[in-house]
């Protein structure tokens, strides 16, 4: 299922004031992309403007990930917002990471939802209308990061164009989607295992569930995704880059991964 080649990207940027979360420094050294909170459930404009720096010095691909405006809850919790709170919410923060990308000549590659805004999009319409709409609106060239589900076609709906995330990190269902976090194997710890399952997403398109289970995805893996606030996510990215490599799976932007994607589309 899907091409021998993937993105890698990691959650970037979500420390804030004096509070410092991940190790963002190491991590720019095994991604090919990012997604860098817009302020609203981590980060801040001295943050946002060091990581975008960063990256962009590095040639990775800069992505925004917004998410609901709980520093608390760091965008975990359910906000009770209307369609046109989460828009205007989205838009503000692509606003704000685009202003940072321009000042360090970069640009925005794609939009990854954060935490529970992101994920009840998946089923939710209103959320999934409300941030496609503000992307939609802004800038038709970025591509929205998902999985499959409402976001995905809302996102066609508007003529975005869609990368499918698999997240290495966390334990799956039978439904091949990710389980809860707060599921006692909601979050792998073995840096090995993360390594192998995301080896066999992208190759074979299957994931071995929470139950032991061999399922589909149901979509090709696009990019692969470390969250940058695991506790082990520096060991987790060492063994994932080891384990493609391993496996000859190229590592490249997702850009690039896109552009295959759709040439052997086309040939077939």
């Amino acid at each position: 299922m899907g091409i021998n080649s993937v993105a890698v990207v990691a959650d970037l940027g979500e420390s804030f004031g004096n509070y410092t979360i991940g190790d963002d420094d190491a991590l720019l050294g095994l991604v090919t992309a990012s997604n860098i909170a817009c302020g609203f459930h981590a980060g801040d404009p001295r943050v946002m403007d060091k990581t975008v720096a960063d990256c962009v010095e590095r040639g990775i691909e800069l992505g925004a990930h917004p998410g609901y405006p709980d520093l608390v809850g760091f965008g975990r919790r359910l906000i009770e917002a209307s369609e046109e709170e989460i828009r205007t919410d989205v838009l503000y923060q692509l606003g704000a990471l685009d202003a940072f990308a321009r000042v360090h000549g970069g640009t925005i590659t794609h939009v990854a939802p954060h935490g529970r805004m992101g994920s009840i999009a998946q089923t939710d319409a209103k959320h999934a209308r409300a941030i496609t709409d503000a992307i939609a609106a802004y800038n038709t060239d970025y591509v929205v990061i998902c999985q499959r589900g409402l976001l995905a076609e809302e996102s066609r709906k508007r003529g975005l164009e869609v990368g499918y995330v698999f997240l290495a990190d966390r334990g799956y269902g039978d439904d091949g989607m990710p389980v809860p976090r707060s599921h006692e194997k909601g979050l792998i710890h073995d840096p090995e295992l993360i390594g192998e399952r995301s080896v066999q997403v992208v190759q074979e398109g299957t994931v071995r569930s929470v139950d032991g289970n061999v399922v589909p995805l149901g979509h090709d893996a696009d990019v692969l995704l470390l969250h940058g606030d695991h506790p082990t996510v520096l060991q987790n990215g060492i063994a994932l880059r080891a384990a493609l490599e391993k496996a000859d799976v190229r590592v490249a932007g997702l850009r690039d991964v896109l552009k295959e994607k759709a040439e052997v589309a086309l040939a077939r």
